[in-house]
């Protein structure tokens, strides 16, 4: 926790130097940090590389790697670390990796605990560079990683049919992978998601989380952000900014399931927005009907022939099923190959 600050000088532009400097001083701790950690990891890396090619060769077993684990303790003073079983994870480490360029280097921005993290829950390469990826996007911590995959992001993510106006995928093509066809708010229960009112202030108290689940370039405004048109004040239940988008973004909260008419409200809360508070340099304000439940087939008809850059999402109150979504991959994956040897039957 930061000291109380107590300044004596009377120079006017004293509390903008001393911000400066101490803003110095942090972003160089952070960046020793970082060299630190790339460090560490890349001795992990070549031990795991040493006993894995000790071991190739046969002339290295189990017992060997114990008497190394109890020799580094005798002579390296700092030998936390080193045990015989986070040596076989060093070797581990390094034969995952080996043979993929593309994720040997990207791993190394991880933090030692992140990788490990990622070693035992991923099942595959390609999700093990989800993950990777994902962590070093969101500076994810190691709390946050575990969260990610008890949340099935991956998974929910390959299944994921993110359903966006066509505006928004005209002006901003990226966000089919900003947002989320759904939200996973375990962190809320039942009886605080019930009425709005209850379920906006739930989400206000646990904003950390929220954020952890939107993505951490959604930068939170205010809740209830009013808007006046003519002689009426309006609200928006959650108002954000977007930096990778650079909008302003607009989420309307439904504790049932979705209604085209939801839409006309969002719609106008939009215009309201881009007319009097989005600066002239930010994109067009984009806005998020996020309900308890949505039918797909009414949702795509609603917005069809919508002029307004919207999408819909759902949120669900328990983490997900995870055999139930790695189940529904493994039938989409053979739907695809299937329709591959159609097509080069046809061909």
């Amino acid at each position: 926790m930061d000291k109380p600050i107590q300044i004596q000088s009377t120079d006017k532009n004293a509390v903008a130097n001393f911000t400066e400097v101490v803003s110095m001083i942090r972003r160089t701790h952070s960046e020793v940090l970082h060299v630190a950690n790339k460090a560490m990891v890349d001795l992990y890396w070549h031990i795991g590389e040493y006993i894995s090619q000790r071991v190739a060769e046969s002339s290295w077993g189990k017992s060997i790697v114990a008497e190394l684990a109890n020799y580094i303790a005798s002579v390296v003073s700092e030998s936390k670390g080193y045990s015989a079983s986070n040596l076989w994870r060093m070797k581990q480490f390094y034969e995952m990796y080996a043979d993929n360029v593309i994720l040997a280097t990207l791993l190394r921005e991880l933090s030692w605990s992140n990788n490990l993290v990622i070693m035992s829950r991923a099942k595959s390469t390609e999700e093990r560079e989800f993950y990777i990826r994902l962590a070093i996007k969101e500076h994810l911590s190691n709390r946050d990683l575990v969260r990610q995959f008890k949340a099935c992001t991956y998974e929910r993510t390959m299944l994921s049919s993110v359903k966006l106006s066509s505006v928004v995928r005209e002006f901003a093509p990226q966000a089919e992978s900003v947002f989320k066809d759904q939200y996973i708010l375990e962190f809320i229960t039942g009886k605080e998601a019930k009425p709005e009112n209850s379920f906006r202030h739930a989400l206000i108290a646990k904003m950390k989380n929220l954020v952890l689940e939107l993505g951490k370039d959604f930068l939170f405004i205010d809740q209830e952000y009013q808007l006046q048109v003519g002689n009426q004040d309006f609200r928006i239940d959650l108002l954000f900014y977007h930096r990778e988008l650079q909008c302003l973004v607009a989420f309307e909260l439904k504790t049932d399931a979705f209604q085209p008419e939801y839409l006309g409200k969002l719609n106008f809360y939009l215009e309201a927005l881009d007319r009097d508070v989005k600066k002239p340099k930010e994109n067009p304000s984009i806005g998020v009907l996020l309900c308890k439940s949505k039918d797909n087939d009414v949702v795509e008809y609603a917005l069809s022939r919508s002029m307004s850059p919207t999408m819909v999402a759902e949120y669900q109150l328990h983490l997900p099923d995870k055999k139930l979504l790695q189940q529904r991959m493994a039938e989409l994956f053979e739907q695809v190959e299937e329709d591959v040897t159609d097509e080069n039957k046809q061909v």
